[in-house]
C-alpha cells in the first residue's frame, strides 16, 4: 500500500482522532450489550439472528477494549487500514443479524465510513466505503431470500450506500484542505521561526545597543551591544535607573518633549559617549519604549577617517605647489638671517618666519604619511629583546640629562607587530614623555614597563612620565588628528601612532595616572594573523 492512501496529520491531532474514533467504537459497544444483556433487543428488533447478534455485540465490545488499549497511539497505515476493515465487517454482520434496514443500524456503518476516512484517504477510504456499501445492498438481497419484507428495502439500502460515499468523498476532500493548511501554517510557522532566528542574529551583531523597556521601564530586552556600552553585563528583567541614572534622566526629559534631541550620555569613566535615541513601542495592548543607543566615538571616529581622507588627497595634490613657495620662504629667510648688519629685531622676526616653514613644511609631511601609509607587515617579535634593544639606541641618540627606564617581566613576550612602525610608535610616545617631563623637572625621563595583562594573558607595554599629565578637559580630545596644546605642534602624532597600532590588531589607551602621563600599547597574541 502507498502512504499516500493515508493521511498523516500532525501528531497530536492525528491521535485525537484516533481516540475520539476508539471512543466512538467502545460507546457503540456498551449501547449494543445493554441491549442483549437487558433482551430488549427482541422487542425492539426483528430480529434475523439473535444467537449471532449476541454473540457479535459481545465481541464487537470486547474486541474495541482490547483494540483501544493496543492501538492506543498508533500511526502505522496497516494497522489503521485493519481497524477500519474490522469495524466495518463487524457493524455489518450485526446489521445482518438485527433484521436489516428496519434494526436502525445501518447509520452505524455511514459514521464508522465517515471516521475511518477522517484516517485514510484516496484509493483505502473509497475501499473502505466501497465495502460498506456492498455489505449494505448483499446482505439486504440475502434477507430477501428469507424475508419477503426485505424486497422493498433496496432502496433505503442503495441511498445508504449512496451515503456511505458521499460521506467518503466529503470527508476526503476536507481532510485534504484541512492537510492543505495545516502544512501552510506549519511552512509560516518555520518561516517565522527562521525570522526570528534571524532577527536575533542581527540584534547580537549589531553594533548600535537596543533596549526594550516596559511601563514600569524594566528592561525587556537587551542586546549584547548594549551591555557592552552601558558597561552591564546582566540587563534583563531589572529597572532601568539602577544600571544607568543618565539614560533614565534623557528618557524623562524626551517623555516631557518628544521633539527635543536627547543630549549624549556617558554611562561609566572611560565609558564610550552614546546618543541615545527613543521610539514608543506598542506590544500586546502595552505601550513599550524602543531605546536605541549609538557610539558617538565610532561616528565621530569615521568621520575623521573621511576628513584626514580628503584632506590627504588634497594635500597630496597640492604639496608640490606649497612646498617651492614654502622652500623659497625659508631660503630667503636664512639668507636674510646672515646678513651682518641685520637688527636684533628683525633676526627674532626672520627665526619666526623659519620656525613656522620648518612646522608648515611639518605638517605637510606627516599628512603626506598618512594619504602615503604603507600595509603593515607583522612579524613575530620578541618584545623584551627588542625593547632593550630600541631602548639602547634610543639613549645614544638622547641628550644626557634624558633618561629612558625599562623594565620587563622574566621570560619571553611575543607577538605580532611592524617592526618600523613599533618604533615610530614609541620614538612619539617617548619624545613626548622626555618633553613634558624636562618642562617640568629640567631633566626628561620616561620609564618603559613590558609585562602580561593578567586577564587576558596579551603583552602590555606601559609608557609613562613624571611630567604635568594631561587636564581633564582634554581626555575626550586626546588622540584626535590635529588637536595640540602647543604652539609648535601638529596634533598629529598621537592619531598616527593609534592608527599604526590598530593596523597591527594593538590598541593605544592613555591610562589615568598621578604624577605625570601614562600609555598603554596592548598587543595581539603571537598567533593573530593581522
Amino acid at each position: 500500500m502507498d502512504r499516500a492512501d493515508f493521511w498523516s496529520p500532525s501528531t497530536e491531532q492525528g491521535q485525537r482522532i484516533l481516540r475520539l474514533y476508539h471512543l466512538y467504537r467502545l460507546s457503540v459497544g456498551l449501547a449494543l450489550v445493554l441491549l442483549v444483556t437487558s433482551n430488549m433487543h427482541r422487542e425492539l428488533l426483528d430480529m434475523a439472528d439473535p444467537q449471532l447478534f449476541r454473540i457479535g455485540s459481545w465481541a464487537y465490545l470486547a474486541t474495541n477494549v482490547v483494540l483501544g488499549v493496543l492501538l492506543q497511539q498508533t500511526n502505522r497505515p496497516l494497522q489503521l487500514f485493519g481497524l477500519a476493515l474490522f469495524d466495518v465487517s463487524l457493524l455489518s454482520a450485526l446489521f445482518y443479524a438485527a433484521g436489516g434496514i428496519p434494526s436502525g443500524l445501518a447509520p452505524l456503518l455511514v459514521i464508522s465510513v465517515a471516521i475511518a476516512n477522517s484516517i485514510l484517504r484516496g484509493r483505502l477510504g473509497l475501499l473502505i466505503a466501497a465495502l460498506a456499501s456492498s455489505g449494505l445492498i448483499y446482505l439486504t438481497f440475502y434477507l430477501s431470500l428469507s424475508r419477503s419484507a426485505a424486497t422493498a428495502q433496496y432502496v433505503q439500502a442503495g441511498a445508504l450506500g449512496t451515503l456511505c460515499f458521499a460521506a467518503a468523498l466529503i470527508i476526503q476532500a476536507l481532510g485534504r484542505r484541512l492537510q492543505q493548511s495545516e502544512t501552510l501554517a506549519r511552512r509560516h510557522a518555520a518561516d517565522v521561526a527562521d525570522l526570528q532566528a534571524l532577527n536575533a542574529l542581527i540584534l547580537q551583531r549589531m553594533r548600535t545597543g537596543i533596549l526594550v523597556l516596559d511601563p514600569q521601564l524594566r528592561v525587556l530586552l537587551a542586546n549584547p551591544s548594549s551591555q557592552t556600552l552601558l558597561g552591564q553585563s546582566q540587563l534583563a528583567t531589572q529597572r532601568l535607573d539602577a544600571h544607568c541614572p543618565a539614560l533614565l534622566e534623557r528618557l524623562q526629559q524626551w517623555q516631557e518633549n518628544p521633539a527635543l534631541r536627547p543630549q549624549s550620555l556617558q554611562a561609566f569613566a572611560e565609558g564610550p559617549v552614546l546618543q541615545p535615541s527613543f521610539v514608543p513601542l506598542r506590544r500586546k495592548g502595552e505601550r513599550d519604549i524602543l531605546v536605541f543607543l549609538e557610539d558617538v566615538s565610532q561616528i565621530a571616529q569615521q568621520a575623521q577617517q573621511l576628513k584626514l581622507a580628503s584632506l590627504g588627497r588634497l594635500t597630496a595634490g597640492i604639496a608640490h605647489e606649497i612646498r617651492n613657495p614654502l622652500g623659497a620662504i625659508s631660503h630667503a629667510a636664512q639668507l636674510l638671517q646672515e646678513a651682518e648688519d641685520l637688527s636684533a629685531p628683525d633676526r627674532r622676526l626672520t627665526q619666526i618666519i623659519l620656525d613656522h616653514s620648518r612646522r608648515m613644511n611639518l605638517v605637510v609631511e606627516n599628512v603626506l604619511q598618512l594619504s602615503r601609509r604603507r600595509q603593515a607587515e607583522p612579524q613575530l617579535l620578541d618584545l623584551r629583546y627588542w625593547l632593550h634593544r630600541f631602548a639602547g639606541e634610543l639613549r645614544e641618540t638622547q641628550r644626557g640629562d634624558s633618561a629612558v627606564n625599562l623594565q620587563c617581566v622574566s621570560g619571553s613576550i611575543q607577538t605580532r607587530m611592524d617592526p618600523q612602525q613599533l618604533t615610530q610608535i614609541l620614538t612619539n610616545l617617548v619624545q613626548n614623555g622626555l618633553r613634558h617631563s624636562a618642562r617640568k623637572h629640567g631633566k626628561g625621563q620616561v620609564w618603559l614597563h613590558l609585562f602580561r595583562d593578567s586577564a587576558t594573558q596579551l603583552p602590555v607595554l606601559e609608557i609613562s612620565d613624571d611630567g604635568d599629565g594631561i587636564p581633564a578637559d582634554q581626555l575626550g580630545n586626546l588622540f584626535e588628528p590635529f588637536f595640540t596644546t602647543e604652539n609648535k605642534g601638529t596634533g598629529l602624532g598621537l592619531y598616527i601612532s593609534r592608527e599604526l597600532c590598530e593596523s597591527n590588531r594593538a590598541r593605544l589607551d592613555h591610562v589615568p595616572r598621578e604624577g605625570g602621563a601614562c600609555f598603554r600599547i596592548t598587543f595581539a597574541h603571537p598567533k593573530t594573523a593581522s
